[in-house]
C-alpha cells in the first residue's frame, strides 16, 4: 500500500502549529489560577483574579497578533464565544490577519462534561460557534474543549454541527480521522506542556521544553507534529512573550519545519490514505517490511 501520509508538504519533517487559546469566563467568575501567590478563601469573590484574566482581550491577543504577523507565522486560535461580546475588535483583527479562529466553548466555566443532557452540549456547541461567525463571517471549522473536557458524545454533535475537526486529543501524534453517525471528524493532537505549565516558576522553562522536544523530533523521527500552544491571557504578558519568540525564531531556522494551522492539519488527515498513523505503523512495521527483503 503507498503511505501518502509518509511526510508533510513539501518534504517537511516537522509540523509545527502555533496555538493560541483566546479565552473568557462568565460574569463574575475567574480562573482558578493567576498570579497571586496567596488563594481566597472559599466563596469569596476574586476581583483580581477576574481582572487579570481580561489581560487577555485587552492587550495578550494584540500583543502575540503582532508577533505572529511580524515573524509570517500563521496561529490557530482557540475562542470562547462571549469573547465576541467583550473583545469583538481583537476577534475580528484574528480573521482579518489570515489566522484560524475555532470555537473554544462560549466560556472558561461552561464545559460540554457540565452539561445534564445531549441537548444542552449541541446548544453549547452552536452557541459557540454562532457566537464567532456571526461577528466575523469567518467559517469555523474546529474546536477545542476547554481543559480538554470533552464527552463521549461530543465527536458526533460536532460533526452535527458542521465541524471538521477538533483538538481534543491527548492520546496520538498525528491528526487521525473518527467516524460518526453524521460523519468523519478529524481529531488534532494537543501538547502536554502549554505556557500556564511556568505560571508560577521560570518562563525560561517553556523556551527549554518546547527546545528540546524540537531538537528531540528533528534528530529522530522522520515526521513529526509539534503544537505550541500559549493563553493570550498569559503569554501575551511581555515575560513570556518574550519566551515564546525565542522559541519561534530557534524553530525557524530549521528547513524541516511547516508552520501550519490546525485546519490544514485536517486537510491533510481527510486526503491521507488511512485513518490512523500509529507510531507503531510508522517506525516498526514498515521497518519490518523493509528486513524480510
Amino acid at each position: 500500500m503507498s503511505n501518502k501520509a509518509s511526510t508533510w508538504p513539501n518534504g517537511k519533517k516537522i509540523a509545527v502549529s502555533v496555538t493560541v487559546m483566546f479565552e473568557a469566563w462568565t460574569e463574575g467568575k475567574a480562573p482558578s489560577y493567576s498570579v497571586q501567590a496567596s488563594a481566597l478563601k472559599s466563596g469569596v469573590a476574586d476581583a483580581a483574579s477576574q481582572a487579570w484574566a481580561t489581560y487577555g482581550g485587552r492587550v495578550g491577543v494584540w500583543r502575540l497578533l503582532r508577533l505572529f504577523n511580524n515573524l509570517g507565522i500563521p496561529a490557530t486560535f482557540f475562542t470562547s464565544g462571549r469573547c465576541a461580546e467583550l473583545f469583538p475588535e481583537a476577534v475580528k483583527q484574528i480573521v482579518s490577519d489570515g489566522h484560524d479562529l475555532a470555537a473554544h466553548s462560549y466560556a472558561q466555566d461552561v464545559l460540554l462534561t457540565y452539561c445534564s443532557t445531549v441537548d444542552e452540549q449541541r446548544n453549547l456547541i452552536r452557541k459557540s460557534i454562532s457566537s464567532l461567525t456571526d461577528l466575523t463571517g469567518h467559517k469555523v471549522t474546529g474546536w477545542g474543549s476547554p481543559g480538554v473536557a470533552f464527552t463521549p458524545e461530543a465527536n458526533d454533535l460536532l460533526v452535527e454541527a458542521g465541524l471538521k475537526w477538533h483538538t481534543d486529543v491527548t492520546y496520538e501524534d498525528l491528526p487521525f480521522r473518527v467516524h460518526t453517525p453524521h460523519g468523519v471528524i478529524v481529531a488534532v493532537p494537543t501538547t502536554d506542556f502549554s505556557d500556564n505549565r511556568v505560571l508560577k516558576s521560570n518562563p525560561r522553562d517553556y523556551y527549554d521544553a518546547q527546545k528540546g522536544t524540537f531538537d528531540y523530533l528533528e534528530r529522530s523521527e522522520d515526521q513529526s507534529l509539534l503544537v505550541l500552544v500559549m493563553h493570550a491571557q498569559f503569554g501575551g504578558r511581555p515575560l513570556v512573550t518574550s519566551v515564546i519568540e525565542d522559541v519561534l525564531r530557534y524553530v525557524a531556522k530549521s528547513p524541516h519545519v511547516w508552520f501550519t494551522r490546525h485546519d490544514a492539519l485536517a486537510d491533510w488527515a481527510l486526503h491521507s490514505d488511512r485513518d490512523l498513523h500509529s507510531y507503531a505503523d510508522r517506525y516498526f512495521k514498515s521497518r519490518a517490511s523493509v528486513a524480510k527483503k
